[in-house]
C-alpha cells in the first residue's frame, strides 16, 4: 500500500508557557480531502503552518511531499505582476501558454495581462487557485479559502475547487468553519477541541 503523502504527528505545540496543541496525529492520502474544524482561536491555522513547514518550533514530526501548494484566506498575490506572471514566477518551468491554459481553466481566459488589483475578489481567488494547481501539488493546504465570499460566489468556488482536486488528486488539508464546505468537498472531518487542543477521537 502506498504511504500517505502527509503524515502528521504534533505531540505538543506552545507559545511561550501556553500550550495550544497536543497529540495531533493524522494522515492524508493521495486524492483524499480532510477538513479541519473547530472554534476560532483553537489552533487550526497553527496546525496548517506546522504541516506546511512554516512553523518548526513544535514537538513531533511531519512527513510531507516536496510539491506543496497553499491557498490562504487572502489571495496573497504579487500585485506588481500580471496574472500570468503570478503563475510563471512561482512555477519557472511553466510556459506562457500553459499559464494561460490554467487561467482559462479557472475562468480567467484572456486575463493573463491583468494585474491583481484590476481583478475582483472572486477573480483574485480564482487566480490563487490557478497558482496553487499550476505546479501539480502533491499536497494542497487551504486556510478558509471561501471566507468573505457571498453565497453564489462561494458555491462557484467550491465547485471549481472540487473539480480541480478531482483532476489533480493531491492530498488536501483545509480549514473551514462551515461543515457544509467539508460536505461539498467530500472531506473527512477532524475536529479540534479543548485546551490545549486535541482531535476529537470519534471524528478522526
Amino acid at each position: 500500500m502506498d504511504r500517505p503523502p502527509l503524515q502528521a504527528e504534533i505531540r505538543a505545540k506552545g507559545f511561550g508557557p501556553v500550550q495550544v496543541l497536543r497529540d495531533i496525529v493524522f494522515t492524508v492520502a493521495r486524492g483524499e480531502t480532510v477538513a479541519l474544524v473547530g472554534p476560532s482561536g483553537i489552533g487550526k491555522s497553527t496546525v496548517l503552518r506546522i504541516v506546511a513547514g512554516l512553523d518548526r518550533d513544535f514537538d513531533g514530526s511531519i512527513r510531507r511531499p516536496k510539491r506543496i501548494a497553499m491557498v490562504f484566506q487572502e489571495p496573497t498575490l504579487l500585485p506588481w505582476r500580471s496574472a500570468a506572471q503570478n503563475l510563471t514566477l512561482i512555477h519557472p518551468a511553466l510556459t506562457g501558454r500553459a499559464a494561460n491554459d490554467m487561467l482559462a481553466r479557472v475562468g480567467l481566459a484572456g486575463r493573463g495581462d491583468a494585474f491583481p488589483r484590476a481583478l475582483s475578489l472572486g477573480q483574485q481567488r480564482r487566480l490563487a487557485l490557478a497558482r496553487a494547481f499550476a505546479g501539480a501539488p502533491e499536497l494542497l493546504i487551504m486556510d478558509e479559502p471561501f471566507v468573505s465570499l457571498d453565497q453564489d460566489l462561494a458555491d462557484q468556488m467550491l465547485q471549481l475547487t472540487q473539480e480541480l482536486i478531482a483532476e489533480h488528486r493531491p492530498a488536501t488539508l483545509f480549514v473551514t468553519h462551515a461543515r457544509s464546505e467539508a460536505t461539498r468537498l467530500g472531506a473527512r472531518v477532524l475536529e479540534l477541541r479543548g485546551s490545549p487542543a486535541t482531535l476529537v477521537p470519534h471524528l478522526v
